[in-house]
């Protein structure tokens, strides 16, 4: 034998005679040898799950929108339509999601006032862009659960019966809409460590789907998840489409009081959204990747430029458009764009609005080679 191969043999045999003795040691030894394994068997099918999702959705073309609240565009003191119209008409984006926040539209009881979405709606269609609307109790934004006054007091008896009501409103008023595309119900149901929502009934949520799919079966409905748990939406209902939030870097209030970035691959939610598909048949979208910054103090207006800098800015967000892009899921929606406005038009600095517009026309440009 010669001398490199009597070499190897002696690296294997090394090898093994470690590996056997480390087995041979105390119980530990096992146990943790058997967890090590069982680890890496589980990152392993991850990761292959995740691989193959992406390379299925490869031929599949970029659907990068926002998702608009006026409620939000007023708090940065901007005009809800104007902040619209250039939303709509200057970014590129190639869908939009509106909200129908109960407390807004049902001021009173039985008594609707549709005309900030029905002028959404509106601006939608002249600029022919397809709308996703959220719908029900809990949609976007804090305080998550958008329940009027006048319904705050009332028991789940009383107030429920309320709220499909409204649904229904909203859902007949816009249904025949030829820009709607989906309804996204029940933002982040099971969410139960964010806003102030004190229902999280499944039963309520699996009703609440039958009643709209019987109101509107033409329209498919999207149902979220929030981020980075492992779990995968495998109870009732099962919706059309489902939805993830992707959220990178946060300030951690309860134990490093520092930013924090989260350390999950791109490909983790490949794999949210393969095994997704492998076990229930049906898609999923990112509903919010996070575009925005997450201040120390939760109020993006009372942050110096430079503390919202350091959680958001032109070059995270550029990023972060790479991060999504890098899951395989080719539907979404960037959350921010009234911020990046803002920061436009009343801080005179367009580096945000200017990196998304960019991040948009490639994707269009991605979309355009798909189909020569």
């Amino acid at each position: 034998m010669s001398q490199p191969k009597k070499h190897k043999v002696k690296i294997v045999r090394y090898i093994l005679d470690s590996s056997l003795g480390w087995w041979r040691k105390n119980w530990w030894h096992k146990v943790l040898t058997i967890f090590v394994a069982i680890v890496f068997a589980c990152v392993g099918v991850m990761y292959g799950i995740a691989e193959w999702y992406i390379n299925s959705q490869k031929n599949v073309p970029y659907n990068l929108g926002v998702t608009y609240i006026p409620d939000y565009a007023q708090y940065y003191g901007l005009d809800p339509v104007a902040t619209l119209h250039a939303i709509l008409t200057q970014l590129g984006i190639t869908n939009i999601r509106f909200v129908s926040y109960w407390s807004d539209i049902e001021p009173s009881p039985g008594v609707f006032d549709f005309s900030e979405l029905d002028n959404e709606f509106a601006q939608a269609q002249a600029a022919d862009m397809p709308v996703s609307l959220s719908i029900g109790l809990r949609q976007p934004r804090w305080p998550e659960c958008h329940m009027p006054s006048w319904a705050a007091n009332e028991t789940e008896a009383q107030w429920y019966p309320q709220l499909k009501t409204f649904m229904a409103a909203v859902i007949n008023r816009y249904k025949n809409s030829p820009v709607l595309q989906s309804y996204q119900l029940e933002n982040e149901y099971f969410l139960k460590a964010f806003g102030e929502c004190t229902n999280f009934s499944r039963s309520r949520l699996i009703d609440e789907y039958n009643f709209v799919k019987k109101l509107d079966p033409k329209h498919p409905i999207i149902i979220s998840r929030s981020n980075n748990a492992v779990g995968l939406p495998i109870g009732k209902p099962t919706p059309d489409e489902f939805g993830v939030s992707v959220y990178k870097r946060v300030w951690d209030k309860s134990i490093t009081h520092r930013y924090f970035e989260y350390p999950i691959p791109a490909w983790f939610y490949g794999f949210l959204a393969g095994a997704g598909k492998l076990l229930t048949g049906k898609n999923m979208i990112i509903h919010e990747l996070q575009a925005e910054p997450w201040p120390p103090n939760g109020d993006i207006l009372s942050t110096s430029i430079a503390e919202q800098n350091l959680s958001m800015n032109a070059q995270i967000l550029a990023s972060r458009f790479k991060y999504g892009e890098a899951t395989g899921i080719k539907t979404i929606d960037l959350w921010g764009v009234e911020w990046w406005y803002w920061r436009m038009v009343d801080q005179h600095d367009p580096s945000l609005w200017n990196t998304a517009k960019a991040q948009f026309a490639w994707a269009k440009a991605q979309n355009a080679k798909l189909n020569h």
